[in-house]
Protein backbone atom coordinates (compact mmCIF):
# COMPACT_ATOMS: atom_id res chain seq x y z
CA UNK A 1 0.00 0.00 0.00
CA UNK A 2 1.46 3.36 -1.04
CA UNK A 3 1.61 6.20 1.44
CA UNK A 4 -0.63 8.34 -0.78
CA UNK A 5 -3.21 5.58 -1.04
CA UNK A 6 -3.06 4.87 2.72
CA UNK A 7 -3.71 8.53 3.45
CA UNK A 8 -6.70 8.48 1.12
CA UNK A 9 -8.15 5.44 2.86
CA UNK A 10 -7.93 7.24 6.20
CA UNK A 11 -9.71 10.30 4.81
CA UNK A 12 -12.46 8.27 3.16
CA UNK A 13 -13.02 6.25 6.32
CA UNK A 14 -13.76 9.51 8.12
CA UNK A 15 -16.05 10.60 5.29
CA UNK A 16 -17.98 7.34 5.46
CA UNK A 17 -18.50 7.67 9.20
CA UNK A 18 -19.81 11.21 8.75
CA UNK A 19 -22.13 9.96 6.02
CA UNK A 20 -23.33 7.17 8.30
CA UNK A 21 -24.23 9.75 10.93
CA UNK A 22 -26.23 11.66 8.34
CA UNK A 23 -28.05 8.48 7.39
CA UNK A 24 -29.21 7.79 10.93
CA UNK A 25 -30.26 11.43 11.43
CA UNK A 26 -32.28 11.29 8.21
CA UNK A 27 -34.01 8.10 9.34
CA UNK A 28 -34.82 9.75 12.68
CA UNK A 29 -36.24 12.77 10.85
CA UNK A 30 -38.51 10.56 8.74
CA UNK A 31 -39.57 8.11 11.45
CA UNK A 32 -39.70 9.55 14.97
CA UNK A 33 -38.48 13.16 15.11
CA UNK A 34 -41.13 15.62 16.36
CA UNK A 35 -42.14 18.25 13.81
CA UNK A 36 -40.63 20.97 15.98
CA UNK A 37 -37.16 19.54 15.46
CA UNK A 38 -37.20 20.11 11.71
CA UNK A 39 -35.33 23.41 11.75
CA UNK A 40 -32.40 22.31 13.87
CA UNK A 41 -32.23 18.95 12.09
CA UNK A 42 -31.86 20.76 8.79
CA UNK A 43 -29.01 22.78 10.28
CA UNK A 44 -27.35 19.62 11.64
CA UNK A 45 -27.49 17.82 8.30
CA UNK A 46 -26.26 20.86 6.42
CA UNK A 47 -23.30 21.22 8.83
CA UNK A 48 -22.34 17.56 8.42
CA UNK A 49 -22.56 17.81 4.65
CA UNK A 50 -20.37 20.91 4.62
CA UNK A 51 -17.75 19.20 6.82
CA UNK A 52 -17.79 16.17 4.50
CA UNK A 53 -17.54 18.42 1.49
CA UNK A 54 -14.57 20.28 2.99
CA UNK A 55 -12.71 17.01 3.70
CA UNK A 56 -13.27 15.75 0.19
CA UNK A 57 -12.41 19.03 -1.54
CA UNK A 58 -9.26 19.68 0.45
CA UNK A 59 -6.56 20.56 -2.07
CA UNK A 60 -4.39 17.76 -0.70
CA UNK A 61 -6.89 15.13 -1.84
CA UNK A 62 -6.29 15.90 -5.50
CA UNK A 63 -2.53 15.57 -5.00
CA UNK A 64 -2.98 12.31 -3.10
CA UNK A 65 -5.15 10.92 -5.88
CA UNK A 66 -2.49 11.82 -8.44
CA UNK A 67 0.18 10.21 -6.30
CA UNK A 68 -1.76 7.01 -5.69
CA UNK A 69 -2.69 6.70 -9.37
CA UNK A 70 0.94 7.07 -10.40
CA UNK A 71 1.77 4.02 -8.26
CA UNK A 72 -1.27 2.03 -9.42
CA UNK A 73 0.71 -1.16 -10.02
CA UNK A 74 1.53 -1.43 -6.34
CA UNK A 75 -2.17 -1.75 -5.48
CA UNK A 76 -4.27 -4.90 -5.51
CA UNK A 77 -7.47 -5.09 -7.64
CA UNK A 78 -9.77 -3.97 -4.81
CA UNK A 79 -7.53 -1.04 -3.97
CA UNK A 80 -7.41 0.00 -7.63
CA UNK A 81 -11.20 -0.18 -7.84
CA UNK A 82 -11.38 1.83 -4.62
CA UNK A 83 -9.14 4.48 -6.14
CA UNK A 84 -11.46 4.78 -9.14
CA UNK A 85 -14.41 5.36 -6.80
CA UNK A 86 -12.43 7.89 -4.77
CA UNK A 87 -11.66 9.87 -7.92
CA UNK A 88 -15.33 9.81 -8.96
CA UNK A 89 -16.43 11.10 -5.55
CA UNK A 90 -13.77 13.80 -5.65
CA UNK A 91 -14.87 14.99 -9.10
CA UNK A 92 -18.46 15.33 -7.92
CA UNK A 93 -17.48 17.19 -4.77
CA UNK A 94 -14.99 19.62 -6.25
CA UNK A 95 -17.50 20.67 -8.89
CA UNK A 96 -19.84 22.20 -6.29
CA UNK A 97 -18.99 25.12 -3.95
CA UNK A 98 -19.47 24.48 -0.23
CA UNK A 99 -22.03 27.27 0.08
CA UNK A 100 -24.17 25.61 -2.62
CA UNK A 101 -23.94 22.27 -0.80
CA UNK A 102 -25.13 23.89 2.43
CA UNK A 103 -27.91 25.88 0.77
CA UNK A 104 -29.26 22.88 -1.08
CA UNK A 105 -29.11 20.65 2.01
CA UNK A 106 -31.08 23.18 4.05
CA UNK A 107 -33.60 23.73 1.25
CA UNK A 108 -34.16 19.99 0.90
CA UNK A 109 -34.67 19.51 4.65
CA UNK A 110 -37.20 22.35 4.77
CA UNK A 111 -39.04 21.13 1.68
CA UNK A 112 -39.15 17.50 2.77
CA UNK A 113 -40.78 18.42 6.09
CA UNK A 114 -43.24 20.76 4.36
CA UNK A 115 -44.12 18.04 1.84
CA UNK A 116 -45.56 15.87 4.61
CA UNK A 117 -48.10 18.55 5.49
CA UNK A 118 -48.70 19.62 1.88
CA UNK A 119 -49.43 16.09 0.68
CA UNK A 120 -51.91 15.43 3.47
CA UNK A 121 -53.62 18.77 2.74
CA UNK A 122 -53.51 18.36 -1.05
CA UNK A 123 -51.68 21.70 -1.16
CA UNK A 124 -49.31 21.80 -4.12
CA UNK A 125 -49.42 25.60 -4.27
CA UNK A 126 -48.33 25.79 -0.64
CA UNK A 127 -45.32 23.58 -1.34
CA UNK A 128 -44.44 25.31 -4.61
CA UNK A 129 -42.12 28.06 -3.25
CA UNK A 130 -40.01 25.58 -1.29
CA UNK A 131 -39.95 23.05 -4.12
CA UNK A 132 -39.02 25.80 -6.56
CA UNK A 133 -35.98 26.63 -4.44
CA UNK A 134 -34.94 22.97 -4.30
CA UNK A 135 -35.24 22.73 -8.08
CA UNK A 136 -33.27 25.96 -8.64
CA UNK A 137 -30.42 24.78 -6.41
CA UNK A 138 -30.53 21.32 -7.98
CA UNK A 139 -30.25 22.81 -11.47
CA UNK A 140 -27.33 24.92 -10.29
CA UNK A 141 -25.68 21.82 -8.88
CA UNK A 142 -26.36 19.90 -12.10
CA UNK A 143 -24.78 22.62 -14.22
CA UNK A 144 -21.67 22.71 -12.06
CA UNK A 145 -21.25 18.94 -12.13
CA UNK A 146 -21.98 18.75 -15.83
CA UNK A 147 -19.05 21.05 -16.57
CA UNK A 148 -16.73 19.01 -14.35
CA UNK A 149 -17.83 15.62 -15.66
CA UNK A 150 -18.27 16.57 -19.30
CA UNK A 151 -21.86 15.33 -19.49
CA UNK A 152 -25.36 16.80 -19.77
CA UNK A 153 -26.81 18.33 -16.57
CA UNK A 154 -29.37 15.56 -16.08
CA UNK A 155 -26.70 12.90 -16.59
CA UNK A 156 -24.58 14.62 -13.95
CA UNK A 157 -27.44 14.12 -11.46
CA UNK A 158 -28.04 10.57 -12.70
CA UNK A 159 -24.39 9.68 -12.12
CA UNK A 160 -24.90 10.03 -8.38
CA UNK A 161 -27.37 7.13 -8.44
CA UNK A 162 -26.31 5.24 -11.57
CA UNK A 163 -22.54 5.71 -12.05
CA UNK A 164 -21.82 6.14 -15.74
CA UNK A 165 -25.52 6.14 -16.60
CA UNK A 166 -26.68 7.82 -19.80
CA UNK A 167 -30.07 9.42 -20.36
CA UNK A 168 -29.68 8.70 -24.06
CA UNK A 169 -29.56 4.96 -23.34
CA UNK A 170 -32.41 5.24 -20.86
CA UNK A 171 -34.51 7.20 -23.38
CA UNK A 172 -34.17 4.37 -25.90
CA UNK A 173 -35.04 1.72 -23.33
CA UNK A 174 -37.98 3.62 -21.86
CA UNK A 175 -39.37 4.58 -25.27
CA UNK A 176 -39.36 0.86 -26.12
CA UNK A 177 -41.13 -0.01 -22.87
CA UNK A 178 -43.62 2.84 -23.29
CA UNK A 179 -44.55 1.36 -26.67
CA UNK A 180 -44.81 -2.17 -25.25
CA UNK A 181 -46.61 -1.62 -21.96
CA UNK A 182 -50.02 -0.15 -22.94
CA UNK A 183 -50.94 -3.01 -25.27
CA UNK A 184 -49.46 -5.61 -22.95
CA UNK A 185 -51.33 -4.14 -19.98
CA UNK A 186 -54.62 -4.25 -21.87
CA UNK A 187 -54.01 -7.87 -22.87
CA UNK A 188 -53.29 -8.86 -19.27
CA UNK A 189 -56.33 -7.03 -17.89
CA UNK A 190 -58.55 -8.63 -20.55
CA UNK A 191 -57.23 -12.09 -19.64
CA UNK A 192 -57.74 -11.51 -15.92
CA UNK A 193 -61.26 -10.16 -16.48
CA UNK A 194 -62.17 -13.29 -18.41
CA UNK A 195 -60.84 -15.43 -15.57
CA UNK A 196 -62.88 -13.53 -12.99
CA UNK A 197 -61.85 -11.32 -10.12
CA UNK A 198 -60.17 -12.83 -7.06
CA UNK A 199 -62.15 -13.11 -3.88
CA UNK A 200 -61.59 -10.04 -1.70
CA UNK A 201 -59.82 -10.21 1.64
CA UNK A 202 -62.05 -7.61 3.20
CA UNK A 203 -61.63 -7.05 6.89
CA UNK A 204 -59.84 -5.13 9.59
CA UNK A 205 -56.14 -5.87 9.95
CA UNK A 206 -54.65 -4.12 12.98
CA UNK A 207 -51.22 -2.62 12.54
CA UNK A 208 -49.91 -4.79 15.39
CA UNK A 209 -50.78 -7.97 13.52
CA UNK A 210 -49.27 -6.68 10.29
CA UNK A 211 -46.10 -5.80 12.16
CA UNK A 212 -45.80 -9.29 13.62
CA UNK A 213 -46.26 -10.91 10.21
CA UNK A 214 -43.79 -8.48 8.64
CA UNK A 215 -41.13 -9.29 11.21
CA UNK A 216 -41.68 -13.02 10.70
CA UNK A 217 -41.20 -12.65 6.93
CA UNK A 218 -38.17 -10.39 7.38
CA UNK A 219 -36.56 -13.04 9.58
CA UNK A 220 -37.30 -15.72 6.95
CA UNK A 221 -35.52 -13.66 4.33
CA UNK A 222 -32.53 -13.35 6.65
CA UNK A 223 -32.91 -9.89 8.19
CA UNK A 224 -30.84 -9.60 11.38
CA UNK A 225 -32.78 -7.66 14.03
CA UNK A 226 -29.58 -7.29 16.05
CA UNK A 227 -28.42 -5.00 13.24
CA UNK A 228 -31.66 -3.35 12.17
CA UNK A 229 -35.25 -2.43 12.96
CA UNK A 230 -38.69 -1.84 11.44
CA UNK A 231 -40.60 1.42 11.98
CA UNK A 232 -43.38 3.54 10.43
CA UNK A 233 -42.94 6.61 8.22
CA UNK A 234 -44.90 8.64 5.68
CA UNK A 235 -43.08 6.88 2.85
CA UNK A 236 -41.52 3.38 3.01
CA UNK A 237 -37.72 3.40 2.77
CA UNK A 238 -34.54 1.64 3.87
CA UNK A 239 -31.93 3.81 5.58
CA UNK A 240 -29.32 3.74 8.28
CA UNK A 241 -25.98 2.01 7.69
CA UNK A 242 -24.89 -1.60 6.95
CA UNK A 243 -24.44 -2.45 10.62
CA UNK A 244 -27.63 -0.63 11.67
CA UNK A 245 -30.19 -0.93 8.87
CA UNK A 246 -33.46 0.98 9.32
CA UNK A 247 -36.59 -0.12 7.43
CA UNK A 248 -39.84 1.84 7.47
CA UNK A 249 -43.29 1.17 6.04
CA UNK A 250 -46.85 2.42 6.40
CA UNK A 251 -49.87 0.28 7.30
CA UNK A 252 -53.36 0.26 5.86
CA UNK A 253 -55.66 -1.51 8.31
CA UNK A 254 -58.10 -2.34 5.51
CA UNK A 255 -55.42 -3.86 3.26
CA UNK A 256 -52.53 -5.84 4.72
CA UNK A 257 -51.01 -6.66 1.33
CA UNK A 258 -49.62 -3.19 0.49
CA UNK A 259 -47.76 -2.68 3.76
CA UNK A 260 -46.34 -6.21 3.81
CA UNK A 261 -45.14 -5.91 0.21
CA UNK A 262 -43.44 -2.61 1.07
CA UNK A 263 -41.62 -4.36 3.92
CA UNK A 264 -40.50 -7.19 1.63
CA UNK A 265 -39.24 -4.62 -0.86
CA UNK A 266 -37.26 -2.70 1.73
CA UNK A 267 -35.89 -5.94 3.20
CA UNK A 268 -34.31 -6.64 -0.19
CA UNK A 269 -32.49 -3.32 0.12
CA UNK A 270 -31.47 -4.18 3.67
CA UNK A 271 -30.06 -7.58 2.72
CA UNK A 272 -27.85 -5.92 0.10
CA UNK A 273 -26.52 -3.45 2.65
CA UNK A 274 -25.87 -6.18 5.21
CA UNK A 275 -24.14 -8.34 2.60
CA UNK A 276 -21.57 -5.75 1.57
CA UNK A 277 -17.97 -6.81 2.37
CA UNK A 278 -17.00 -6.00 5.96
CA UNK A 279 -13.33 -5.55 5.00
CA UNK A 280 -14.28 -2.56 2.81
CA UNK A 281 -17.09 -1.20 4.99
CA UNK A 282 -15.69 2.33 5.25
CA UNK A 283 -14.37 2.75 1.70
CA UNK A 284 -16.13 3.82 -1.51
CA UNK A 285 -15.48 0.43 -3.14
CA UNK A 286 -17.36 -1.23 -0.29
CA UNK A 287 -20.59 0.62 -1.01
CA UNK A 288 -23.50 -0.65 -3.10
CA UNK A 289 -22.94 -0.42 -6.84
CA UNK A 290 -25.50 2.26 -7.67
CA UNK A 291 -29.23 2.41 -7.22
CA UNK A 292 -30.18 0.25 -10.22
CA UNK A 293 -28.37 -2.63 -8.52
CA UNK A 294 -29.91 -1.62 -5.20
CA UNK A 295 -33.40 -1.52 -6.69
CA UNK A 296 -32.74 -4.86 -8.36
CA UNK A 297 -32.22 -6.40 -4.92
CA UNK A 298 -35.45 -5.00 -3.48
CA UNK A 299 -37.48 -5.86 -6.57
CA UNK A 300 -35.92 -9.30 -6.80
CA UNK A 301 -37.18 -10.05 -3.30
CA UNK A 302 -40.56 -8.36 -3.64
CA UNK A 303 -41.50 -9.08 -7.26
CA UNK A 304 -39.46 -12.06 -8.42
CA UNK A 305 -39.36 -14.18 -5.24
CA UNK A 306 -42.27 -13.04 -3.08
CA UNK A 307 -44.85 -12.96 -5.88
CA UNK A 308 -43.83 -16.37 -7.18
CA UNK A 309 -46.34 -19.20 -6.81
CA UNK A 310 -44.16 -21.21 -4.40
CA UNK A 311 -43.69 -18.32 -1.97
CA UNK A 312 -47.34 -17.23 -2.16
CA UNK A 313 -48.33 -20.76 -1.13
CA UNK A 314 -46.12 -20.36 1.95
CA UNK A 315 -47.40 -16.85 2.65
CA UNK A 316 -51.05 -17.88 2.43
CA UNK A 317 -50.68 -20.10 5.48
CA UNK A 318 -48.71 -17.56 7.46
CA UNK A 319 -51.15 -14.72 6.67
CA UNK A 320 -54.21 -16.82 7.53
CA UNK A 321 -52.64 -17.69 10.88
CA UNK A 322 -51.68 -14.05 11.54
CA UNK A 323 -55.14 -12.63 10.84
CA UNK A 324 -57.41 -15.57 11.66
CA UNK A 325 -58.40 -16.01 8.02
CA UNK A 326 -60.17 -19.07 6.62
CA UNK A 327 -62.11 -20.15 3.56
CA UNK A 328 -61.48 -19.92 -0.21
CA UNK A 329 -60.40 -16.27 -0.09
CA UNK A 330 -57.35 -17.29 1.93
CA UNK A 331 -56.26 -20.06 -0.45
CA UNK A 332 -52.88 -19.87 -2.17
CA UNK A 333 -54.52 -19.68 -5.61
CA UNK A 334 -56.71 -16.76 -4.61
CA UNK A 335 -53.85 -14.95 -2.89
CA UNK A 336 -51.73 -15.41 -6.03
CA UNK A 337 -54.53 -13.85 -8.09
CA UNK A 338 -54.62 -10.91 -5.68
CA UNK A 339 -50.84 -10.51 -5.70
CA UNK A 340 -50.62 -10.57 -9.49
CA UNK A 341 -53.76 -8.52 -10.16
CA UNK A 342 -53.08 -5.80 -12.73
CA UNK A 343 -54.96 -2.52 -12.47
CA UNK A 344 -54.47 0.98 -13.77
CA UNK A 345 -53.87 2.72 -10.45
CA UNK A 346 -52.74 6.15 -9.27
CA UNK A 347 -50.05 5.34 -6.68
CA UNK A 348 -46.56 4.21 -7.69
CA UNK A 349 -45.67 2.40 -4.45
CA UNK A 350 -48.93 0.41 -4.68
CA UNK A 351 -48.65 -0.32 -8.41
CA UNK A 352 -48.53 -3.85 -9.75
CA UNK A 353 -45.54 -5.25 -11.56
CA UNK A 354 -46.95 -4.57 -15.04
CA UNK A 355 -47.96 -0.92 -14.64
CA UNK A 356 -45.11 0.10 -12.32
CA UNK A 357 -42.64 0.87 -15.15
CA UNK A 358 -45.10 3.36 -16.64
CA UNK A 359 -45.17 5.25 -13.32
CA UNK A 360 -41.37 5.45 -13.48
CA UNK A 361 -41.23 6.52 -17.13
CA UNK A 362 -43.66 9.34 -16.35
CA UNK A 363 -41.51 10.68 -13.51
CA UNK A 364 -38.28 10.29 -15.45
CA UNK A 365 -39.59 12.30 -18.39
CA UNK A 366 -41.02 15.03 -16.17
CA UNK A 367 -37.93 15.48 -13.99
CA UNK A 368 -35.69 15.57 -17.05
CA UNK A 369 -37.87 18.30 -18.52
CA UNK A 370 -37.79 20.30 -15.27
CA UNK A 371 -34.00 20.09 -15.03
CA UNK A 372 -33.68 21.17 -18.67
CA UNK A 373 -36.02 24.11 -18.06
CA UNK A 374 -38.68 22.90 -20.48
CA UNK A 375 -41.31 22.40 -17.78
CA UNK A 376 -42.11 25.03 -15.16
CA UNK A 377 -42.96 23.70 -11.71
CA UNK A 378 -46.27 25.54 -11.73
CA UNK A 379 -47.29 23.43 -14.73
CA UNK A 380 -46.26 20.12 -13.12
CA UNK A 381 -49.76 19.03 -11.96
CA UNK A 382 -51.21 19.40 -15.44
CA UNK A 383 -48.26 17.69 -17.11
CA UNK A 384 -48.44 14.89 -14.56
CA UNK A 385 -52.14 14.28 -15.17
CA UNK A 386 -51.71 14.31 -18.93
CA UNK A 387 -48.88 11.77 -18.72
CA UNK A 388 -50.94 9.55 -16.42
CA UNK A 389 -53.75 9.47 -18.98
CA UNK A 390 -51.33 8.67 -21.78
CA UNK A 391 -49.19 6.00 -20.09
CA UNK A 392 -51.52 4.39 -17.54
CA UNK A 393 -55.02 5.37 -18.58
CA UNK A 394 -56.14 7.06 -15.36
CA UNK A 395 -56.34 10.66 -14.17
CA UNK A 396 -55.60 11.68 -10.55
CA UNK A 397 -58.55 13.41 -8.85
CA UNK A 398 -56.17 15.66 -6.92
CA UNK A 399 -52.48 16.46 -6.45
CA UNK A 400 -52.22 14.37 -3.28
CA UNK A 401 -52.54 11.25 -5.39
CA UNK A 402 -50.79 12.91 -8.30
CA UNK A 403 -47.60 14.93 -8.32
CA UNK A 404 -47.40 15.18 -4.51
CA UNK A 405 -47.33 11.44 -3.84
CA UNK A 406 -43.54 10.92 -3.85
CA UNK A 407 -40.92 12.25 -1.47
CA UNK A 408 -38.11 12.17 -4.04
CA UNK A 409 -38.26 15.68 -5.48
CA UNK A 410 -38.87 17.48 -2.16
CA UNK A 411 -36.14 15.23 -0.70
CA UNK A 412 -33.64 16.27 -3.39
CA UNK A 413 -33.40 12.88 -5.18
CA UNK A 414 -33.49 14.18 -8.74
CA UNK A 415 -32.17 11.54 -11.15
CA UNK A 416 -33.21 8.63 -8.94
CA UNK A 417 -36.47 7.56 -10.59
CA UNK A 418 -35.11 5.72 -13.68
CA UNK A 419 -33.18 3.33 -11.46
CA UNK A 420 -36.45 1.70 -10.38
CA UNK A 421 -37.21 0.27 -13.80
CA UNK A 422 -33.56 -0.39 -14.61
CA UNK A 423 -33.59 -2.30 -11.33
CA UNK A 424 -36.70 -4.27 -12.30
CA UNK A 425 -35.03 -5.39 -15.52
CA UNK A 426 -31.88 -6.34 -13.62
CA UNK A 427 -33.91 -8.22 -11.01
CA UNK A 428 -35.57 -10.36 -13.66
CA UNK A 429 -32.23 -11.22 -15.22
CA UNK A 430 -30.54 -12.00 -11.90
CA UNK A 431 -33.42 -14.17 -10.69
CA UNK A 432 -33.40 -16.04 -13.99
CA UNK A 433 -29.65 -16.67 -13.61
CA UNK A 434 -29.97 -17.64 -9.94
CA UNK A 435 -32.70 -20.22 -10.54
CA UNK A 436 -30.74 -21.71 -13.43
CA UNK A 437 -27.62 -21.94 -11.26
CA UNK A 438 -29.49 -23.19 -8.17
CA UNK A 439 -32.63 -25.07 -9.32
CA UNK A 440 -33.65 -25.67 -5.69
CA UNK A 441 -34.49 -21.99 -5.15
CA UNK A 442 -38.23 -22.12 -6.08
CA UNK A 443 -38.95 -25.13 -3.84
CA UNK A 444 -37.03 -23.48 -0.99
CA UNK A 445 -39.13 -20.32 -1.35
CA UNK A 446 -42.20 -22.52 -0.99
CA UNK A 447 -40.93 -23.41 2.49
CA UNK A 448 -40.09 -19.81 3.38
CA UNK A 449 -36.39 -20.64 3.00
CA UNK A 450 -34.48 -17.82 1.33
CA UNK A 451 -31.01 -19.19 2.11
CA UNK A 452 -30.31 -20.63 -1.39
CA UNK A 453 -31.36 -17.41 -3.11
CA UNK A 454 -29.55 -15.14 -0.67
CA UNK A 455 -26.44 -17.31 -0.88
CA UNK A 456 -26.30 -16.86 -4.64
CA UNK A 457 -26.92 -13.11 -4.37
CA UNK A 458 -24.34 -12.74 -1.59
CA UNK A 459 -21.65 -14.40 -3.72
CA UNK A 460 -22.51 -12.80 -7.06
CA UNK A 461 -23.72 -9.30 -6.13
CA UNK A 462 -23.53 -8.29 -2.46
CA UNK A 463 -19.93 -9.22 -1.66
CA UNK A 464 -18.62 -7.61 -4.86
CA UNK A 465 -19.91 -4.18 -3.81
CA UNK A 466 -18.44 -1.55 -6.18
CA UNK A 467 -15.41 -3.55 -7.29
CA UNK A 468 -16.92 -3.70 -10.81
CA UNK A 469 -19.22 -1.43 -12.79
CA UNK A 470 -22.91 -2.19 -12.62
CA UNK A 471 -22.91 -3.46 -16.19
CA UNK A 472 -19.95 -5.74 -15.54
CA UNK A 473 -21.53 -7.11 -12.36
CA UNK A 474 -24.65 -8.10 -14.28
CA UNK A 475 -22.63 -9.58 -17.14
CA UNK A 476 -20.43 -11.65 -14.82
CA UNK A 477 -23.38 -12.84 -12.72
CA UNK A 478 -25.70 -13.72 -15.59
CA UNK A 479 -23.36 -14.37 -18.51
CA UNK A 480 -24.60 -11.47 -20.63
CA UNK A 481 -25.22 -7.70 -20.49
CA UNK A 482 -28.54 -6.36 -19.30
CA UNK A 483 -31.11 -7.58 -21.81
CA UNK A 484 -34.62 -6.04 -21.90
CA UNK A 485 -35.92 -9.18 -23.59
CA UNK A 486 -35.45 -11.11 -20.33
CA UNK A 487 -37.70 -8.65 -18.50
CA UNK A 488 -40.40 -8.79 -21.18
CA UNK A 489 -40.20 -12.59 -21.23
CA UNK A 490 -40.66 -12.68 -17.44
CA UNK A 491 -43.76 -10.47 -17.65
CA UNK A 492 -45.21 -12.50 -20.51
CA UNK A 493 -44.66 -15.83 -18.73
CA UNK A 494 -46.19 -14.66 -15.47
CA UNK A 495 -49.15 -12.69 -16.79
CA UNK A 496 -50.09 -14.12 -20.20
CA UNK A 497 -48.65 -17.62 -20.50
CA UNK A 498 -49.46 -18.93 -17.02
Amino acid sequence: MTSAYASLEARFRRLTLLGDAQGVLQWDMAAIMPDGGAGVRGDQLAALKVVSHEILTDRAVGDLLDGAESENRALDPWQRANLVEMRRSWRHATAVPAELVAARSKAVSDCEMAWRTARAANDFKGLLPLLRRVLALTRETAQAKAQALGVAPYDALLDRYEPGGSSREIDALFDDLAAFLPGFTSAVIDKQNRAGAPLPLAGHYPAEGQTRLARELMAAIGFDFAHGRLDISHHPFCGGVPDDVRITTRWNERDWVSGIMAVLHETGHAMYERGLPVAWRYQPVGKARGMSLHESQSLLVEMQACRSRPFVAYLAGRAAAAFGGSGPAWSADNLYKLYTRVERGLIRVEADEVTYPAHVILRYRLEKAMIAGGLDLADLPGAWNESMRELIGVTPPDDKDGCLQDIHWPGGAWGYFPTYTLGAMTAAQLFDAATRAVPAIPDALGRGDFAPLMGWLRANIHEKASSLSGGDLVSVATGRPLDPAVYKRHLTRRYLDA
